[in-house]
């Protein structure tokens, strides 16, 4: 288990087909390939990238969020080829409740991969083991249907939605909520050791 100061200086986490790793200034092409697609963004709480000055300015706020040991999201780079296919983080943490939030987003190119089930099964392990989370939780679009699907594949329970929850893009749209307990979480791990 971490220091709660060092929770945020976020390791390297590996499996067979991708890298979890930090940003550097070296991905901002590639940030820019999947924040520039409009269907990439299409549930998302922000808008579609229009010019790369956008993915340098982010990317600084970032690099400048590592240095702070500030909660900032892990670079998924793809082995095959090294390119930075996409982003998964806690974009909320919450030290007291021992609860944080998962956000993620992934280059359609590499869509339908099961790339983004496997890294939020790292995440969530990570946010058990290292973190001593109680509590994650995931919101979505009710309309992604696909992030539903990640969610569901990693155990997540449904909790609800609310109706007209936000503001977003132009629209009021339904929010639903999905989380997994630590109990939940290792009970899981357990039976799926023992098969």
């Amino acid at each position: 288990m971490l220091e709660q100061d060092k929770i945020f200086d976020l390791p390297i986490i590996e499996n067979k087909r991708f890298i979890l790793r930090k940003f550097t200034k070296n991905d901002i092409n590639d940030l820019y390939e999947y924040a520039s697609d409009s269907e990439v963004t299409k549930f998302l709480s922000w808008d579609t990238y229009k010019n790369i000055d956008i993915a340098v300015d982010y990317i600084e706020n970032v690099l400048l969020r590592y240095s702070k040991n500030e909660i900032a999201p892990w670079g998924i780079e793809w082995k095959e080829n090294s390119k930075m296919i996409g982003s998964i983080d806690f974009v909320q943490y919450d030290k007291k409740n021992f609860s944080a939030e998962i956000g993620y987003v992934l280059n359609r190119k590499y869509w339908n991969k099961g790339i983004m089930t496997e890294a939020l099964k790292e995440i969530i392990k990570f946010g058990f083991d290292e973190m001593n989370l109680m509590r994650i939780e995931t919101r979505l679009n009710a309309m992604n249907i696909a992030s539903e699907r990640v969610m569901q594949k990693n155990g997540l329970t449904y909790e609800g939605t609310l109706r007209k929850k936000e503001f977003l893009k132009n629209k009021f749209i339904d929010i639903k909520f999905y989380s997994i307990l630590r109990d939940e979480y290792y009970k899981k791990s357990k039976i799926y050791t023992l098969q």
